[in-house]
């Protein structure tokens, strides 16, 4: 009897450990736009062509519900990262279609990992 007290009791702790260790996330999709740099872009004939994508991302972490950026300066700083490395100056480049999705993951109640990753098409005009 006291033997399978004990079995229960161990893999009890071994549960409620591996329960404690697991984590959880979260993600969703910025559905409107909320850019501060919008451009309007008419694109009646094929005088563009497209050259690729690009993609950054802004991370922070909080500890007790502390931390750093709220997720509007975080999408911010993905955004400002996106254009910073879509090298638009001094081209007839521009990037269109850009969205900025959200994750959060749950390590603890205590820890959360909070990311914004925005990406988008770069194109190049011809005319």
């Amino acid at each position: 009897m006291r033997k399978t007290l004990y079995k229960l009791v161990v893999a009890g702790a071994a549960l409620t450990a591996m329960a404690g260790m697991t984590s959880c996330g979260f993600s969703h999709e910025a559905t409107h736009n909320s850019n501060l740099a919008q451009t309007e872009v008419i694109l009646q004939k094929a005088n563009y062509r497209i050259v690729g994508t690009v993609s950054a991302e802004s991370e922070q972490t909080y500890v007790l519900g502390f931390g750093g950026l709220s997720q509007k300066s975080l999408g911010q700083a993905a955004m400002a990262d996106l254009y910073k490395q879509a090298d638009l100056v001094g081209t007839s480049r521009a990037v269109i279609n850009v969205s900025i999705c959200y994750k959060n993951s749950y390590f603890t109640p205590l820890l959360i990992k909070r990311k914004a990753i925005a990406s988008g098409t770069i194109i190049e005009f011809t005319d």
